[in-house]
């Protein structure tokens, strides 16, 4: 059979992700130290998981609403009007999802129609390009700076809107780099979207992990940015829940329902045993998030000065649970320095073009991982760096 003329030629065109190839040859790797996914090293805490294990003894192992158990969506709607004071309806305004990255994918599919433009600020997450490529959307990439703290300006996305902008995506607390959008910054880009009719998606999966004093602020609380904005978040970050695949999406009711009916065909419902597990999530566990990000914190602080101290620049991130140092001056690409920093010292970090072109010179490391492998890493890193720089 000649696959070639049967197969979807755009989704066969498009590169597989940057991320998971370090992660698949550090498997096969004795003694190799992994710096690249970002998965938290903690395990989920005692009273999720005990949740979880009662929803089964229980015998709650059944297909639930296809907006997930209303339950479960009144705890995530008590949990933003207390943390942010934002309100939604948990029976209009809330799908729970398979992991963030479903309620991103069914948002991207719910408005983006074939030569609609989607503004997508990089470096950033390895899905918002190919999910729009396949909508038949076309990526509008702002390349974000360094010297601007990986924050996207309002002066950077008035220069992109066009009458055919559909979408803008505001990815932050940010991945890869680790950079935030205060809520001074946000108010700036809601101001350059006043007028317009652009949606806007904004994923917040790490928004419980800031490390600066002002906290993390949704955009839907900004202005008038409520009614046009869809908040992706999820468990798998804050809470160590990356295997119970569960997220949520927050937003108007019109787009809810959309989302919803993509999410019904597709999915069905979200996992019910994760679901039970993340309304105990919601209701105990603040302190146990609490701990987890004063323990972030403190290895951030450790890899940062690690990197600096062996004479690469490293912009501080002041969310997530990523750095993002420049490696340039080792004169190596961004795959290079990839490639044979895991062959000559068994590390593996990410190479920043994984993460749109304007990562090359750049390599992601993740600090979700516990203090020694860090500190172990760091050594082996440092002794490849000494080696390089010219």
């Amino acid at each position: 059979m000649n696959y070639e003329k049967l197969i979807n030629p755009t989704v066969d065109r498009l590169p597989p992700s940057g991320i998971r190839k370090f992660f698949d040859v550090v498997a096969t790797m004795k003694d190799a130290i992994s710096l690249g996914v970002g998965e938290p090293d903690f395990v989920t805490p005692w009273a999720i998981r005990e949740a979880g294990i009662y929803s089964l003894e229980s015998g709650r192992t059944y297909y639930t609403a296809n907006s997930g158990l209303l339950e479960l969506r009144e705890e995530i709607a008590a949990y933003n009007r207390r943390k942010y004071d934002i309100d939604y309806d948990p029976k209009t305004q809330i799908l729970v999802s398979v992991g963030g990255s479903e309620a991103i994918d069914a948002m991207i599919r719910a408005v983006v129609c074939p030569g609609d433009e989607v503004i997508i600020p990089e470096p950033s997450f390895v899905c918002y390009k190919p999910l729009t490529i396949m909508q038949g959307g076309v990526p509008v990439i702002i390349e974000t700076k360094e010297e601007n703290e990986f924050r996207l300006t309002p002066e950077e996305l008035r220069e992109k809107i066009t009458d055919r902008t559909k979408l803008l995506i505001l990815p932050f607390p940010n991945n890869p780099t680790g950079g935030v959008m205060k809520k001074a910054d946000l108010e700036a880009i809601a101001k350059v979207l006043e007028g317009t009719d652009i949606l806007v998606l904004s994923d917040e999966i790490y928004g419980e992990l800031r490390y600066d004093e002002e906290g993390h602020t949704p955009f839907s609380a900004i202005g008038d940015m409520y009614e046009r904005t869809v908040v992706v978040n999820g468990f798998s970050k804050a809470y160590a829940m990356t295997g119970w695949r569960l997220g949520y999406a927050l937003g108007p009711e019109r787009l809810i329902k959309l989302m919803t009916k993509i999410h019904q065909f597709g999915i069905m419902s979200s996992p019910t045993t994760s679901q039970y597990a993340a309304i105990e999530a919601l209701r105990s566990c603040d302190d146990d998030v609490e701990q987890m990000r004063t323990e972030y914190n403190y290895r951030r602080r450790v890899i940062v000065d690690g990197f600096r101290s062996m004479g690469l620049s490293c912009f501080e991130p002041l969310g997530a649970f990523y750095v993002f140092p420049c490696i340039k001056k080792t004169g190596m690409t961004s795959d290079e320095f990839c490639n044979r920093l895991l062959a000559e010292e068994k590390v593996a970090v990410v190479p920043g073009t994984a993460f749109g072109g304007c990562g090359e010179g750049f390599i992601r490391c993740s600090y979700a991982y516990s203090i020694e492998n860090i500190e172990q890493a760091l050594t082996r890193i440092e002794r490849f760096v000494r080696k390089n720089i010219n």
